[in-house]
């Protein structure tokens, strides 16, 4: 392993995490056009270009803040705009297009374990893929990070969409109502520390289990972390 630079640690983080958000936002376009809503396909949303997906306070700046001052990322990107009332079948397929997103994001960490693969396999003839390894690290990361994050059974979150799509109306009525009090949940926990504590051990798993980084998986299943 070699001693990375803070423009080096920065790109290795950029392509995953602008590969991150553009596919997770596109997978809620590409759900909610092939359930009945085109207002995504309309807009020019359904694509892999970041720029269509980048919010420049969520997405540059605050992740960037945060991995050089605590090495914890979060951000998010501009939300896709769905139609629910389009759909189908609203309530039923609301919970296939919010699940489209952290699934997309469990796709994407398989893809950066291949790529961690390739990378020490090549290592030995083109030491350079080592960055391989190092991308490949990172993108299993932020990808764990989205998916668990997400999937926060908090509204507007797609983990919020998906609880609210399986509650009966007479319950799914009055949680919806915390829709707006959603970024707030999160920023409070986020600063008084409660949001890593809730995703680190699941974080880590993913991790560990992806990145084949057995020293991690035993210290979960002890209880050593």
């Amino acid at each position: 392993m070699i001693e990375l630079s803070t423009l080096q640690l920065v790109i290795i983080w950029v392509v995953p995490v602008l590969f991150a958000i553009t596919v997770h936002e596109a997978a809620h376009g590409l759900a909610a056009f092939h359930f009945g809503d085109d207002t995504a396909h309309s807009l020019g949303r359904i694509t892999l270009n970041p720029i269509k997906h980048i919010d420049p306070i969520g997405t540059v700046i605050l992740p960037t803040l945060m991995l050089m001052s605590i090495g914890f990322v979060f951000g998010w990107a501009k939300p896709v705009p769905v139609n629910f009332r389009r759909l189908i079948n609203p309530r039923r397929d609301m919970a296939f297009v919010a699940l489209a997103g952290p699934a997309s994001n469990l796709l994407m960490a398989i893809f950066w374990a291949i790529i961690i693969q390739i990378g020490w396999l090549t290592y030995e003839s083109f030491p350079i893929t080592i960055f391989f390894v190092y991308m490949g690290s990172a993108g299993i990361f932020i990808n764990a990070i989205l998916m668990v994050l997400n999937l926060l059974p908090i509204l507007p979150l797609d983990g919020g969409r998906i609880l609210y799509s399986l509650l009966p109306p007479h319950l799914a009525t009055p949680y919806a109502k915390f829709e707006p009090f959603g970024l707030v949940i999160l920023l409070v926990l986020l600063f008084m520390g409660g949001l890593e504590r809730i995703l680190f051990i699941p974080v880590l798993l993913i991790y560990a289990l992806m990145d084949g980084s057995l020293e991690i998986l035993q210290l979960i299943l002890s209880g050593s972390v």
